[in-house]
């Protein structure tokens, strides 16, 4: 069922990302010829109107196939007559089809993606990757309508020796501000000690009813973040009890939390790209399609939420992939046409090519690593 549940993950999101692709192409009135889900071999396909839609071999992947989108016409097929002198020199025989290069037709210019201003060709590929985000911000709000799961500020465990201790905590005191700011999740507890650097802090709980306040000196702390870095901080020495709630909100809070959650995760992602450029992270951490379809089934069973959650965050993760100035990638288009606009000349053809092998290559040496890590970690490493 997993793989199931990866080809329903990546269909959508595949989807999502090519009609964006799509719709702003066909705002700017540029021919689509193709509309496919997946790469590769065709299995079904039809034409509607002007463009053919198609499902293709391998689900890893789509594309939106553009009129004039190579930067020029391929050419046309003619016919030429028999000769001994044409056939001699390598024309085609009689009743053969060639692709001559020939000059667009002014109705033709005006559906060709190439002819279309720098900005136009910005829009149509800037799209993809923005509709990516704002799947993922509307499934978010989406989610914060259904109800979201946080830990409460009960405590569950007050360390001995710790400033909380000696100022007089006790265990199942639920804080309820920190310097006469009201705190409701246990990641704000954290966080409202961190902002202290130090300084004393008054802390509210209630307890069995009573409203108590303790002044506590935060001690420094190294601990670890989200990348395994160690950094320095402060604490107060009180472990949460781990009960969780779930918040329900309405629709117009609901889009505020939803696009602050959106923002995070795609803060989140970006420094993921850069702590892997650092190495910090490191390369084994990759994960592949297999990762993909395991992540997937398993966010299923846990339920609708967990498993749009799950697609969220994926749909920012190849919304800011393919934003990376990489050739072969949405983002190194752009870096040729914001070039165009700033330079007021095309990145020349063969720079162009030679950039899209370099680009290919290092994008099939990423897939191969996911691959191999995905191997490892689910098969190799298990045996």
């Amino acid at each position: 069922m997993m793989i199931v549940y990866a080809v329903i993950v990546l269909g959508v999101l595949i989807f999502v990302h090519e009609f964006g692709h799509f719709l702003v192409a066909k705002l700017f009135n540029v021919k689509v010829e193709k509309f496919s889900l997946g790469f590769g071999p065709k299995l079904v396909g039809k034409k509607i109107g002007e463009t053919e839609y198609l499902v293709s071999a391998f689900p890893l992947g789509g594309y939106v196939k553009m009129f004039g989108e190579g930067g020029f016409i391929e050419g046309a097929e003619s016919h030429h007559p028999a000769s001994e002198e044409g056939e001699e020199n390598g024309a085609a025989p009689a009743g053969e089809a060639v692709a001559v290069p020939r000059e667009l037709t002014a109705e033709e210019k005006s559906r060709s993606f190439a002819h279309k201003p720098p900005l136009a060709r910005i829009a149509i590929v800037m799209a993809g990757p923005a509709f990516n985000l704002v799947f993922a911000w509307l499934a978010f709000i989406v989610l914060c309508m259904l109800g979201v799961p946080s830990i409460t500020t009960k405590i569950g465990e007050v360390l001995k020796d710790k400033p909380a201790a000696k100022a007089g905590v006790q265990k199942n005191d639920v804080i309820t501000a920190i310097n006469g700011k009201g705190i409701a999740h246990w990641e704000e507890v954290a966080e409202a000690i961190a902002a202290t650097k130090g300084q004393p802090v008054v802390v509210a709980v209630k307890r069995n009813g009573a409203d108590l306040q303790f002044t506590i000196v935060p001690e420094p702390r190294i601990s670890k973040n989200l990348f395994g870095e160690k950094v320095n901080g402060f604490a107060i020495g009180v472990a949460s009890a781990g009960e969780v709630v779930t918040e329900h909100f309405g629709p117009i809070e609901a889009i505020g939390k939803g696009t602050v959650q959106t923002g995070k995760v795609i803060e989140i992602t970006v420094m993921s790209l850069v702590k892997l450029a650092q190495r910090v992270v490191p390369l084994d951490s990759l994960g592949g399609p297999i990762m993909i379809a395991k992540m997937a089934g398993e966010t299923a069973q846990a339920g609708g939420s967990s498993f749009l959650a799950f697609m969220a965050l994926l749909s920012v993760n190849l919304g800011v992939l393919n934003l990376l100035p990489v050739p072969v990638l949405d983002g190194g288009h752009l870096f040729f046409f914001f070039w165009e606009l700033i330079f007021r000349r095309p990145v020349s053809q063969k720079a162009r090519e030679y950039a899209q092998q370099v680009g290919l290559m290092l994008l099939l040496g990423l897939m191969i690593l996911a691959f191999y890590n995905d191997i490892i970690r689910y098969f190799v490493g298990q045996g």
